[in-house]
């Protein structure tokens, strides 16, 4: 395999609060956001990434207490655009807790790994990345303040890095469901995940409630 690439975005386009009215992403948008940590009742919702997957990524700043956010909760819940997440499961709930939207539709590109890429248990963004688009992600500014006001340019990149490829990946890891006959199952997945974000909330996280004991 020859030398993983680094992708750099086209443009970065950052705003206070929420995304503008003009702002549209056609039929599907990868999503991400940055939190002040992993814990949802303690952590709280501080950035939400968005890309069309043309090269630009829109930032939104969330500020602590300013969750009033109208345009991006109409495309969170907007039946006719596809949300494209990296393990959904976590940001559905942190949307949920913050902005008060059920995101639907789902493509969780974590959850389709697991379904197809069953020759590894390397089923992170990196990763999956890596093997699939040969691209090399940053993972520095990871464990980084969120929260502060004003955003490094490093912060930004990484940011931004996590949604640019969702929508290349979303297209390979879908047509490896199709070859393997498992994309009614993801969809089912996808379509379970407000639910497990709403049992998250409510101090289900780590109990399987399918299981028999």
């Amino acid at each position: 395999m020859p030398k993983p690439l680094k992708r750099e975005p086209e443009s970065i386009e950052l705003h206070e609060g929420d995304i503008p009215s003009s702002v549209s992403f056609g039929d599907s948008v990868a999503v991400d956001t940055e939190t002040q940590g992993l814990d949802l009742g303690r952590d709280r919702l501080c950035v939400v990434q968005l890309s069309e997957g043309d090269g630009v990524c829109h930032l939104v700043q969330i500020r602590a207490g300013e969750y009033d956010a109208p345009n991006l909760k109409a495309l969170m819940a907007d039946a006719a655009v596809t949300k494209i997440f990296h393990f959904a499961r976590f940001d559905l709930a942190i949307l949920k807790r913050y902005l008060d939207v059920t995101v639907s539709p789902i493509f969780c590109t974590k959850i389709a790994s697991k379904l197809v890429r069953t020759y590894t248990d390397r089923h992170g963004l990196k990763d999956v990345t890596r093997e699939l688009l040969n691209i090399e992600l940053s993972k520095e500014q990871q464990s980084s303040d969120w929260a502060a006001n004003e955003l490094s340019k490093d912060q930004l990149k990484y940011a931004a890095s996590d949604v640019l490829n969702l929508h290349d990946i979303r297209d390979k890891l879908q047509a490896m469901l199709i070859r393997e006959g498992r994309l009614e199952l993801a969809q089912a997945c996808f379509d379970f995940l407000p639910t497990r974000a709403h049992l998250d909330l409510n101090g289900w996280d780590d109990v399987d409630i399918f299981a028999h004991s």
